[in-house]
């Protein structure tokens, strides 16, 4: 079994998903008492959110990038940054290591192509919904035609976020709102949704739509189970072996 590498607190209350998944996803896989072997350096979300802020993202690179040789020297043989939206990131942090990180828009995508959809809604922080390191990813790489919400959706889904989810809060008023968005954007043809947000899935019941959707925290974390038990090769044609 490889050691599973995680970039977490960003927030902590999706990395406490992915520590769950990974290690049920692991039982399942292997029964009885096993595990996964993991090594998590959980950041400080309020340094991280400041940055995102300010748009001072080379600063937060760098500070992620010593967190992320913590684990690689821990003894990781891959690298899951617990985040959507620090992906953008991602190009200097895979520079700087000499372990590889599973992009969990390249998982999400996988997912959705076996699937067969091509057009997918897309719910997250308004950097994720606004900026091309994840929609362009998905749309160059895999061939998807990527619908956002509007701006002031955008604004209240993002809102909610960084208010509410992040720091543990659920009310029943702001499951309404995303309901209505999933609805406006399954309305506009998407034919499933991404909850590109870790911390999105506390508060959506996937069950409650007529389309898929796709929880990229569960898939994140895994992928990264069926890659430490050899299932699945990490590249970015994530081929089954």
């Amino acid at each position: 079994m490889k050691t599973i590498g995680l970039l977490g607190g960003m927030s902590w209350e999706s990395s406490i998903e992915y520590y769950r998944i990974i290690n049920q996803v692991t039982r399942q896989r292997l029964g009885g008492l096993h595990s996964a072997q993991s090594v998590m350096v959980s950041v400080d979300f309020a340094s991280i959110e400041a940055l995102q802020n300010q748009s001072r993202w080379d600063e937060a690179a760098q500070l992620l990038i010593s967190n992320a040789r913590q684990i690689q020297a821990a003894g990781a043989d891959f690298l899951l940054i617990a985040t959507n939206t620090m992906h953008k990131i991602y190009p200097q942090l895979q520079v700087a290591l000499d372990i590889p990180i599973l992009h969990i828009a390249d998982a999400t995508a996988f997912k959705i192509q076996e699937a067969g959809l091509k057009r997918l809604g897309l719910l997250g922080t308004i950097y994720t919904m606004r900026q091309e390191f994840y929609i362009g990813r998905l749309q160059d790489r895999y061939g998807l035609e990527i619908l956002v919400p509007g701006l002031a959706d955008q604004e209240q889904v993002n809102r909610i976020i960084f208010e509410e989810l992040v720091v543990g809060v659920i009310k029943d008023p702001s499951r309404q709102v995303y309901r209505d968005i999933i609805h406006n954007l399954i309305d506009l043809g998407a034919e499933g949704v991404i909850l590109g947000c870790t911390e999105i899935p506390l508060i959506v019941n996937p069950d409650e739509f007529v389309v898929p959707v796709f929880d990229t925290t569960y898939i994140h974390a895994e992928m990264a189970v069926e890659i430490a038990l050899g299932e699945r090769r990490l590249d970015t044609s994530m081929i089954v072996d």
